[in-house]
């Protein structure tokens, strides 16, 4: 049986940490999805916006993102790039396509990234990963229909930024946040 575990290193310390983070749902989701609320709950040190992105439309989420991410920065009184993103499937990914077109971040926490549609493999959705060089973690539920560990490790080492994969229990919904939260914490030095 799958057992999840945290064994990934830290990617930042007490120095260099994100000062903020914004997090996106999946495209049928708001910012109450349970995995968003645990997030915001469970790293209570970590400025944390939750972003309801309502569209299905990947540049329209983007300039959504870029909006919240400017705010928050401008809020907190830091730079664009001590600001972190990430989300919950369709959510990660357009954060994932802001960066790579040039939104300044410190970090990328992509949850049940989608490298293709299930059934698709054909269909991958990673011809930007070559223009992300943040640190990004990649965390999956180890049966994600969308992403299998062997197709995550074909595609993840085109990213320039330092990357770190991790797994779960479940699917494309993993239902342990605890775990889940424990990772995105430990990872992002909190």
């Amino acid at each position: 049986m799958w057992q999840a575990r945290i064994v990934s290193p830290r990617a930042f310390d007490k120095r260099n940490r994100p000062l903020g983070l914004v997090v996106t749902p999946g495209a049928s989701a708001d910012r109450d999805h349970a995995t968003l609320v645990a997030i915001e709950e469970g790293i209570p040190d970590l400025p944390v916006v939750r972003l309801t992105l309502g569209t299905t439309s990947v540049p329209r989420a983007v300039d959504k993102i870029v909006e919240a991410g400017a705010e928050l920065a401008d809020k907190l009184g830091v730079g664009p790039h001590r600001i972190a993103y990430g989300g919950r499937s369709f959510g990660g990914r357009s954060c994932s396509v802001a960066v790579a077109e040039g939104m300044k971040a410190s970090a990328l926490v992509l949850l049940s990234y989608p490298l293709h549609p299930p059934g698709k493999p054909e269909k991958l959705r990673v011809d930007h990963f070559g223009d992300i060089a943040v640190p990004t973690l990649f965390l999956s539920g180890s049966k994600d229909p969308f992403g299998t560990p062997d197709e995550f490790a074909e595609h993840v080492p085109s990213i320039a930024g330092k990357t770190t994969v991790e797994w779960v229990t479940g699917n494309h919904s993993p239902k342990d946040n605890d775990t889940v939260v424990a990772t995105v914490k430990h990872w992002l030095g909190y």
